[in-house]
Formats: structure tokens, sequence, C-alpha cells
């Protein structure tokens, strides 16, 4: 499985860019989303530029990413956090979450 970092541009030369997120800072190869910007996010893989996303879900995906950190360290983050798995919410949570 291949887990998608938000990473966000703070220099670009051509089809690289740096970006940082979660800590750490890459190159990355912006060939898949064309011509990006600083300032611009990022959803990385394997250190491929794969999707052009915004700021809220940049930020939605590093909570889900903290969520499965704190579980493989054994941390209950759960109750600190507004978090339902999709089986467990409402149809309108749902057509929030799918955007319908």
């Amino acid at each position: 499985m291949c887990i998608g970092i938000p990473m966000q541009v703070i220099e670009t030369d051509g089809r690289l860019a740096l970006c940082e997120g979660r800590g750490e800072r890459r190159r990355i190869n912006t060939a898949l989303v064309g011509d990006v910007a600083v300032g611009d996010w990022l959803l990385v893989f394997l250190d491929d530029a794969r999707e052009r996303i915004d700021v809220d879900r940049a930020t939605e995906v590093n909570a889900a990413l903290d969520l499965v950190l704190a579980a493989m360290q054994g941390i209950d983050a759960h109750h600190d956090v507004d978090f339902a798995l999709p089986s467990q919410m409402s149809p309108e949570q749902m057509r929030a979450l799918t955007g319908a």
C-alpha cells in the first residue's frame, strides 16, 4: 500500500519542486501535475506528485495520517478527535464526505 503525503511547494525548478510536509523536505517530480508555484499543495506518492490539493484537503489528509500514526504507536487518539469510519456515518455525513 502506498500512502499519499500532503506537501507544500517551497521552491520550483521545472519538473521538480522542493516540497515540505510532515517534518521533511524532499525533491518531488511534478511531471504528472504540470507547472506548480510556490505555496501550492500536492499529494505526493513515492516522490511523485499525483494530485494538486487545497489546504483544506491537506489538513484532512494530515489529520488522517496522524490518527494512523497514533494507532501504530498504540495511542488512543480517537477520543480527542471528531472521526468516524464511513460505516458509522449518518447519510448527511456521507454526503458531506463525498461532496454529493
